[in-house]
């Protein structure tokens, strides 16, 4: 039955289908942006932009964020058979997918969103991967953006009404018909790292920015 359902995860028709089961049911969402207009600027300017979450927050982005795909944008994400189901509607909205991770491909992956980047002046980023641990900012997003000398803009989900699941990351899933919020936070410029002290820094950096905004339970109104 896995192997079935493996094989079924990579197929065309397959995408096309859940692509349309996400936008049919992440258009009930209430949707507000938050801050955008403070690091589209500098997209617009030529500059280069990392935007980057947590796992448990990315599903209701997926429909909003269709509005970049103009940008020729990049997103890493996992070889596994989660990262096929996802990586099929990431394409399906206009984002250019780079397949690897920790585990699995990361090197050949990170190459790849570092030239795309380069390229197009915006990518998008899961801070602590497919697998966690949940609130610990990964080496990938801080690599990316040296290499890149790109800004890095957290971003963050809420919802008035949502399911979390029992899973590393506690995904938080909108409920239908909720109000969402999606906050940009500021921008953020990481000079290049001198040693390997200061990476470890700067990733606890930006690990006490974002962990803050981690969900444990629905708002309570």
């Amino acid at each position: 039955m896995r192997f079935i359902f493996d094989k079924l995860v990579k197929t065309s028709l397959f995408h096309v289908l859940l692509f349309w089961v996400v936008n049919l049911y992440s258009v009930t969402f209430r949707i507000k942006l938050v801050n955008e207009e403070e690091w589209l600027i500098h997209v617009r300017r030529g500059e280069k932009v990392l935007l980057c979450a947590w796992h448990q927050q990315f599903f209701a982005a997926i429909r909003p964020f269709r509005k970049y795909r103009k940008f020729n944008p990049s997103l890493m994400i996992s070889k596994s058979s989660d990262g096929d189901i996802v990586a099929g509607v990431a394409n399906k909205c206009g984002w250019h997918v780079a397949r690897g991770s920790s585990s699995r491909g990361g090197k050949e992956a990170l190459r790849s969103m570092i030239e795309q980047l380069k390229r197009s002046g915006l990518a998008a980023h899961i801070v602590d991967g497919p697998k966690g641990p949940a609130g610990k900012v990964k080496a990938g997003v801080i690599q990316l953006a040296h290499a890149a000398d790109a800004l890095i803009v957290p971003f963050y989900t809420y919802a008035d009404r949502a399911w979390y699941f029992n899973s590393w990351d506690k995904f938080m899933l909108p409920k239908p018909f909720s109000k969402v919020i999606i906050s940009f936070g500021e921008v953020i410029k990481l000079m290049p790292a001198k040693d390997q002290n200061i990476f470890e820094s700067q990733k606890l950096y930006l690990e006490g920015i974002m962990v803050p905004c981690l969900r444990a339970e629905p708002n309570p109104n």
